[in-house]
């Protein structure tokens, strides 16, 4: 899906390209962002993605977006190898480019991005695993929906770690399509019955998950920790299914993506060192916030 946030008369012209499939609504907050930033900074931005989140069709869409030389690209690094190529293009064209979300901050620096603006997904694994461990937790699952991405894979291994958890053994590939999550997820624990931890990526993989732990009668016996949040995980957490989420403030990342571009393209101001926007953590204690805001800033 492809639209733009238009500000009147607008002085430059920017391209944010995401991996987002158009059924993820998490990525609703990061609109919001671009859309205030864009009306405050008087710029357009145009926002694409893959309809389906399809790496190849993201691909096409960098291509196309590097062709038509705007004055800033900011994009996610949902798949290195497959993207770099094309990003390179826009370095050489001297097209100002920011990366978000997905990627570590050594792929960004390769592709001489101006600096990387997300949560260092390792380090909030850890810290998701420390808590569990806290909690007694010693043998987890880690339900991967987007396995290609290595900071997926890095959000699984940061909390293998803090509990020292054989990773491996603990994540599964559990595709996108919430049918398949499910069914992987039921079999997996119905193997290991000694599970007492799992850890989702995120509302793909969360949502499944929570019907299964629904389905095994499993709420309060296992400890059940996700990234990012929605409103289905928001009520889970308050229902006491979820011990908690970690939120990387995708408003954000947005938000300063934006004003951070044009920031350099109009003054060549740029901050020396990355953005880390998470990990913030959702708990019952500060839910009542985070519903007050959510679909809109949170």
């Amino acid at each position: 899906m492809a639209f733009a946030f238009h500000a009147s008369a607008a002085d430059e012209r920017f391209i944010m390209i995401t991996h987002a499939p158009d059924s993820d609504p998490w990525w609703n907050v990061m609109k919001n962002a671009v859309k205030e930033a864009s009306e405050k900074m008087n710029v357009e931005v145009s926002y694409q993605n893959p309809a389906s989140g399809d790496i190849t069709d993201m691909a096409r869409i960098v291509e196309q977006s590097v062709a038509s030389n705007p004055d800033g690209i900011i994009v996610t690094i949902a798949d290195y190898d497959v993207l770099k190529p094309t990003l390179l293009k826009a370095a050489k064209k001297g097209i100002p480019l920011i990366t978000i979300n997905s990627g570590t901050e050594q792929q960004s620096r390769e592709l001489g991005a101006l600096m990387h603006i997300g949560q260092p997904e390792y380090d909030a694994g850890f810290a998701a695993g420390k808590r569990a461990l806290l909690a007694g937790v010693d043998r987890f699952l880690c339900v991967n929906h987007y396995i290609t991405n290595p900071v997926s894979v890095d959000r699984c291994r940061g909390y293998a770690d803090a509990i020292n958890a054989d990773l491996q053994k603990s994540m599964i590939d559990a595709s996108e399509d919430p049918v398949r999550i499910e069914a992987k997820v039921q079999s997996y624990l119905r193997r290991h019955p000694q599970i007492n931890g799992i850890l989702a990526l995120g509302p793909t993989s969360a949502s499944p998950t929570i019907r299964v732990v629904e389905k095994m009668r499993l709420g309060g016996k296992v400890h059940f920790s996700t990234f990012d949040v929605s409103e289905d995980i928001a009520q889970n957490i308050d229902a006491g299914v979820i011990a908690f989420a970690l939120d990387q403030q995708p408003y954000l990342q947005g938000f300063m993506a934006v004003t951070s571009m044009t920031l350099y393209v109009r003054y060549g101001l740029s901050p020396r060192n990355n953005m880390h926007t998470g990990p913030a953590f959702i708990t019952k204690d500060n839910l009542k916030t985070i519903k007050q805001l959510s679909g809109t800033v949170r």
